[in-house]
């Protein structure tokens, strides 16, 4: 496990739906209905109250699906974890769409809305970065820099983890995170 600020952002693998954290961020698509990839991963380890919860989102809040960036947070139903956090990552255009920003507003979103429900501890997977496509090594920078700005101003969550399937995808994150600093 690699531990960064102090030890309040940890780089680990792992099953994210396995985790006994407060919240679990989903990298949910609009629908909220569940799909491929970690969103179905967590949809099936959550069981049905996580879709329920999600269908009144939509009937009730964003009819037209959660907008790329934005966040929402529904129970975590029958996994370890309190809550999810849903978040859409944008889809890579070749990084012609503000896709950047896009991904920085959803981690941003994510944690804004777990410090306000007064999450301590969290997991993140790599918002975009399978069928979505866009390039693990700049969504890595994203990531990195934009948990630490909130972690430096806020006090919770405390613990932040981000959690890659594979330990290969890990060292990714860390090469380019390493990579960054060094060019600042």
């Amino acid at each position: 496990m690699e531990e960064i600020l102090s030890g309040r952002l940890k780089v680990i693998t792992g099953d994210i739906t396995c985790l006994a954290v407060d919240a679990v961020v989903n990298a949910a698509n609009s629908s909220l209905y569940g799909g491929g990839g970690v969103d179905g991963a967590i949809h099936r380890a959550g069981g049905p109250s996580i879709l329920a919860e999600c269908r009144d989102i939509r009937t009730h809040r964003y009819p037209d699906g959660l907008p790329p960036g934005k966040a929402v947070i529904t129970t975590a139903g029958d996994m370890p974890a309190e809550y999810v956090i849903h978040t859409v990552g944008p889809i890579w255009h070749g990084g012609k769409t503000n896709e950047q920003g896009v991904l920085a507003d959803a981690y941003r979103n994510s944690l804004q809305l777990a410090a306000e429900t007064g999450v301590k501890t969290i997991a993140f997977p790599a918002i975009s970065t399978g069928i979505y496509g866009f390039p693990k090594q700049i969504a890595a920078v994203i990531a990195a820099e934009t948990i630490t700005k909130h972690l430096q101003t806020n006090s919770l969550p405390r613990e932040v983890f981000l959690v890659f399937y594979s330990e290969n995808d890990k060292e990714t994150f860390n090469t380019a995170v390493d990579k960054s600093r060094m060019s600042v």
